[in-house]
């Protein structure tokens, strides 16, 4: 049986989303990649709330013309700053599915460059 890209996805997705979860105090690091756009949010599954999220399209980014994998690197950087202004400094890495390569790895690289720690 073939699967699509996107049920491939689906599948290594839900293998991943057994293993780890996040807390409040180390929340899971949820990556999105479309074509297009790239974002990211830090998630309570124990309380099942987004705490923070970042993206490609918010201003100071989106003004940017710069290249999609120079916006992963901006976007992992927002997180990262973002989650040691609310007092977190360790997250889960959940790559959705997503191989860990491109756009995902400049994300995850350029967050712990700012300080997050996974």
């Amino acid at each position: 049986m073939a699967f699509s890209k996107i049920e491939r996805r689906l599948k290594i997705k839900k293998s991943i989303r057994g293993k780890i979860s996040g807390t409040s105090e180390k929340p899971r690091m949820s990556v999105f990649r479309s074509n297009k756009q790239i974002s990211v949010q830090l998630v309570d599954d124990v309380n099942g709330k987004t705490i923070l999220s970042a993206s490609s399209l918010e201003k100071e980014i989106a003004a940017q013309k710069v290249t999609k994998t120079e916006q992963a690197a901006k976007v992992g950087a927002l997180i990262a700053e973002k989650a040691k202004g609310a007092g977190i400094d360790t997250v889960v890495f959940d790559r959705n599915g997503f191989l860990y390569h491109g756009r995902v790895k400049q994300l995850a690289d350029s967050a712990r460059e700012a300080g997050l720690k996974f």
